[in-house]
């Protein structure tokens, strides 16, 4: 593990992440599934690992978001919250389709 850089500005410090993305799965939404949030998270990160783009991701779960669509999975990523939106997935998606949906590629790096 490396060495996290701190900053102290105010009465708060700052400290550099481990990750550039975060993934949070409903944990009540994945138990209405039948699926569990850990099997969730577990898929997803399987997926990360084999994606060839070689992104840092968190991926952690969460409770309840306050969607609660029937038949779905709300999940959250960083740049969906700060837009004011939750994703809602199909449960039968491969992580590998969820991983494409939630994170989609990024136009800015070549």
């Amino acid at each position: 593990m490396s060495k996290a850089t701190t900053t102290k500005r105010g009465p708060a410090k700052a400290a550099t992440a481990p990750f550039a993305e975060i993934v949070m799965v409903c944990a009540k939404c994945a138990k209405r599934q039948g699926l569990g949030a850990k099997a969730v998270r577990g898929g997803l990160k399987r997926a990360l690992k084999a994606d060839p783009r070689g992104r840092k991701v968190r991926v952690v779960q969460t409770g309840c978001l306050g969607l609660c669509p029937k038949r779905s999975l709300t999940l959250a990523t960083a740049g969906s919250l700060g837009a004011g939106r939750l994703l809602v997935l199909d449960p039968a998606l491969e992580p590998a389709a969820m991983i494409d949906a939630l994170l989609p590629a990024r136009t800015d790096r070549p």
